[in-house]
């Protein structure tokens, strides 16, 4: 590994100054470290995954710096991406938890949490990924270059080299953005046809076909693969196809626990919400802690190089440029002095117990988060499995050390939202500092970056949440945040020894037997808890993947077909999660009922729509570049 270190050369040389750190890559930087949260915040709550940021936000950046502003600077454009792509993964970590405070809130069992408490959790779980992940800098990206390929942070690396292409694939983003954001207002704003549409098989009691005709949920499918999003909708037939009618069936007039009304009364959609749920939970946390077993081995192996890596001294490379890092001091200053603020703070109700474990669990994940993504990229890291995880732990510390109750509850969502913000932030930090390894960006440049994008996003992401759950409430159609209604349960059912066990257990033994057949469990489980109509549409978008992969070609020319449309999808993503903040914000100020069309067209006018919608998706792949004609 030695040898790869010193070998590699970089595409800017440690011995040579170029604008990097400027009022410019922080200003934009800031502005898509905000647009990006938001964006994934929307998504995450709509459909339980986001999206990485840092190559639309890369490709955004040339398009402004290079294009615009005539501005030559590559290591500008990385610091943008860098500070960017923060958003993106402060959103992830608090959607998958802080979402359960307010459905606590809205049951009467606490106040609604403040902007204050969201802020403080998310940015104390940002700062502190990106302290950990920083002495990790030198073993896993250094010393393992041609070993872990960060698959992001490659990628990215790419597209800022082939950066006299920005304007292009700029527009190419933008194109994305503006079709998804009209789509999404015509479709859900004016409410011109119905986003998403379905059929009750009346023969077939408990059974339902649809599709949610949204951008959003294609780019998904696009950007996920037909694989990933095959599994998914596997998982939704079980529930929808399977389990559902099985249930209609055996239940007949009876009320089963945790259901209060007859079976027979119940419609697809109560019986998925009454029951499925709490097996598709079972299904992923159980997917999400084998997931962490198979990968104790590399938890050990990385973890015991991330200590020796820690204990070398380094000094004789600090004098380079490219080899500069935040200094060890001041890292262990900041980490206690939050682990004291943890412990201090009402918004944090933890007992000293729990900012130690905050402290312990949040640099064994961000150990665990970055290694994982050098291995298998951001987009595979099991975050949310890495949240189950700690949350079964927290709350049983917490009840046995006699915090237990609403108070319980409460810190134990708390410690689970700052360790999934700080996995998801050392994944991203970690993938922006391979970027920029290969740039020749300075790392201490890097990491203050990713603070500061920490600190506008975690500003933005309270606002946020706050927004949609006036908007539509936690929970509902619209926003049914599938992560954090699934914490919710765990923590009360642990808490309060309430759960449903027969039917978590059932998701349990069905995520075994996935993994008995050699599929892959999260995302199996994920389609199980889901409705099927959303995974309909995420598996729309992968089947226009498989026909581009499936081109006749170069593979060169492939590769850029399938790139073009990742970044299209992107666009769509940002865009439809974007109007979907704007619709929040309509609705809240009673504005929405205004603007709805006096006619809707039938089901048959939305699958046209979006079968258009794929179609422009696929002339994008396959639309040739300027250097290939």
């Amino acid at each position: 590994m030695e040898n790869n270190k010193n070998e590699f050369k970089p595409y800017i040389p440690a011995d040579r100054v170029v604008p990097e750190f400027t009022a410019t890559s922080l200003l934009i930087g800031i502005l898509l470290a905000i647009v990006f949260g938001a964006a994934n915040a929307y998504l995450g709550l709509r459909v339980g995954m986001t999206i990485s940021a840092s190559i639309p936000a890369a490709v955004i950046s040339m398009g402004i710096i290079r294009v615009i502003m005539r501005r030559d600077s590559i290591l500008e454009n990385n610091l943008v991406q860098t500070i960017g792509s923060a958003g993106e993964s402060v959103a992830a970590g608090a959607i998958f938890t802080l979402p359960a405070l307010f459905l606590w809130a809205e049951e009467g069992k606490i106040d609604s949490p403040s902007i204050i408490t969201i802020f403080l959790v998310a940015f104390v779980g940002g700062i502190l990924g990106v302290c950990f992940m920083v002495p990790l800098r030198q073993a896993l990206i250094v010393e393992e270059h041609g070993t872990l390929p960060f698959p992001e942070g490659t990628a990215c690396a790419e597209v800022l080299l082939a950066g006299e292409e920005g304007g292009s694939k700029a527009s190419t983003v933008f194109a994305g953005l503006g079709i998804a954001a009209a789509y999404k207002f015509i479709a859900d704003g004016v409410k011109l046809f119905p986003s998403e549409i379905g059929y009750d098989f009346k023969g077939y009691p408990g059974s339902h076909a649809g599709i949610q005709v949204l951008p959003a949920l294609a780019g998904v499918g696009y950007i996920c693969g037909p694989k990933i999003s095959s599994y998914m909708l596997a998982g939704s037939t079980l529930s929808w196809f399977v389990l559902m009618p099985m249930i209609a069936l055996f239940g007949a007039n009876a009320t089963i626990f945790p259901g209060t009304t007859p079976i027979a009364e119940l419609a697809p959609g109560d019986l998925w919400g009454t029951y499925i749920k709490y097996i598709g939970a079972g299904a992923v946390a159980a997917g999400g802690i084998m997931s962490l077993i198979k990968s104790l081995p590399l938890i050990a192996r990385t973890f015991k190089q991330a200590m020796s890596s820690m204990k070398k001294n380094h000094t004789a490379s600090k004098a380079l440029r490219t080899e500069d890092d935040l200094p060890m001091p001041l890292l262990l200053v900041i980490v206690l002095v939050i682990a004291i603020a943890i412990w201090l703070i009402p918004a944090f109700p933890v007992n000293p117990l729990g900012a130690l474990i905050v402290v312990i669990f949040g640099f064994f994940f961000a150990t665990v988060s970055s290694r994982m993504v050098g291995l298998i990229g951001s987009s595979n890291n099991p975050v949310s499995g890495m949240a189950i995880a700690t949350l079964i732990i927290a709350t049983l510390l917490l009840k046995v050390t006699g915090t237990d109750g609403t108070t319980g509850m409460i810190g134990a969502i708390a410690i689970g939202g700052i360790i999934c913000v700080i996995a998801a932030i050392a994944g991203d930090c970690s993938q922006d500092l391979k970027t920029g390894f290969i740039l020749g960006a300075t790392p201490k440049k890097q990491q203050i970056g990713e603070m500061i994008g920490v600190f506008a996003s975690a500003i933005a992401i309270g606002y946020v949440l706050n927004l949609l759950n006036q908007a539509w409430g936690y929970g509902s159609a619209e926003i049914p945040a599938p992560q954090a209604t699934m914490m919710k349960m765990l923590v009360e059912g642990i808490m309060n020894a309430e759960l449903p066990w027969s039917l978590i257990l059932i998701g349990v033994f069905v995520a075994i037997v996935i993994e008995i057949l050699k599929i892959p469990v999260l995302p199996f489980a994920v389609g199980m808890y889901l409705p099927f109509s959303l995974n309909a549409g995420i598996m729309a978008g992968g089947v226009v993947r498989f026909i581009v992969e499936r081109r006749k070609g170069e593979e060169k020319e492939k590769k850029a077909s399938i790139d073009r449309g990742i970044l299209y999808t992107s666009g769509l993503i940002a865009g439809e999660g974007l109007m979907g903040v704007v619709l929040a914000a309509l609705a809240v100020a009673k504005l929405d009922t205004k603007i709805v069309s006096p006619f809707a067209l039938p089901q048959i006018g939305s699958l046209i729509l979006f079968i258009l919608l794929l179609v422009s998706l696929y002339m994008v792949c396959i639309k040739k570049s300027k250097k290939s004609k």
